[in-house]
């Protein structure tokens, strides 16, 4: 009887077994021919000169020749400065995401109407969003030249148009884009501060600088974390709004890893020398990822 009993249970668990590989079988799928193996074939092109229009016979090893090309390469340079220069945005929406999250929950009335606000941009269309703005930055005929014009300023940016100002417009751009979903997370992270510790800081006579610094501060950590390692990542991934806007112009002013990335693949058909910028770019990433994830232990608290 307790044979029979132990053979049925180990069936079941079996049986069970087999139902999860099921069910993850489609994703993992998925994963191994959508990610995993275009990973693995870009990190073996990396080390190529090949033009993929020519085929596969057409395919030389190249060596570390094409990495040597990327640190000559002052297009390649200028795009990775930019990407550096990009990063700035994320401190910058994190920061004023927080203070109108802080304002949100506590001291506005109609909350959901000021979420959704927020947060149209970031579930907009980009390409529609782009459009919007490239409007509002005409040179002669925009809006917003036209306000500075009427305020005095004789010679307005030329914003989109200017190798001085085309970058600081798309940071500008996306840091609106992001704002939203910035707000709405860290919104999220406030409300699940447990009330008691602001009663008991009100109780000691702590004032609201205290009880921010104190309490607000160390509890939205992780959310900080998430939001700071996701937006860092997101801002090596800008494409769609350089695409729309200034196609990494004027001067390459506005270019970037992804962007290069993508114009040397499609346009110039270089596809080895583009697989070594998306290897550059993966290792970029990583490094940062990596850094960030040993200095949280430090100032993150969960």
């Amino acid at each position: 009887m307790k044979q029979s009993k132990k053979s049925l249970q180990l069936s079941m668990g079996i049986k069970e077994q087999i139902a999860g590989y099921l069910f993850v079988t489609p994703l993992m799928l998925g994963l191994i021919i959508l990610s995993l193996i275009p990973v693995i074939g870009s990190l073996l092109l990396s080390f190529t000169n090949w033009n993929f229009v020519a085929g596969i016979g057409a395919m030389k090893f190249a060596g570390l020749g094409n990495f040597e090309k990327l640190i000559h390469d002052s297009v390649f340079m200028k795009s990775l400065v930019n990407n550096l220069i990009f990063i700035i945005i994320v401190p910058v929406t994190m920061i004023i995401a927080l203070f109108l999250a802080i304002l949100i929950d506590k001291h506005i009335y109609m909350k959901s109407f000021f979420k959704v606000v927020y947060f149209l941009p970031y579930i907009s269309s980009i390409v529609a969003i782009a459009m919007v703005w490239q409007v509002l930055f005409h040179p002669s005929l925009g809006p917003v030249n036209n306000l500075l014009i009427s305020l005095g300023v004789d010679n307005p940016p030329k914003w989109l148009a200017d190798i001085d100002y085309a970058l600081p417009s798309l940071m500008m751009i996306q840091l609106w884009i992001m704002l939203g979903y910035n707000i709405i997370i860290y919104i999220a992270g406030l409300q699940s501060i447990p009330k008691d510790l602001y009663e008991a800081s009100e109780i000691d006579g702590a004032n609201a600088w205290v009880k921010f610094r104190s309490i607000t501060l160390p509890c939205v950590s992780p959310t900080t974390f998430f939001l700071l390692v996701t937006g860092i990542i997101g801002t090596f991934k800008i494409f769609d709004l350089i695409q729309v806007l200034t196609q990494g112009g004027p001067a390459n002013s506005t270019t970037v890893i992804v962007y290069e990335l993508y114009d040397t693949a499609f346009n110039q058909l270089k596809t080895g020398y583009a697989s070594s910028m998306a290897l550059v770019l993966f290792v970029i990433c990583l490094i940062i990822t990596t850094l960030q994830m040993l200095a949280q232990k430090k100032w993150v608290n969960y």
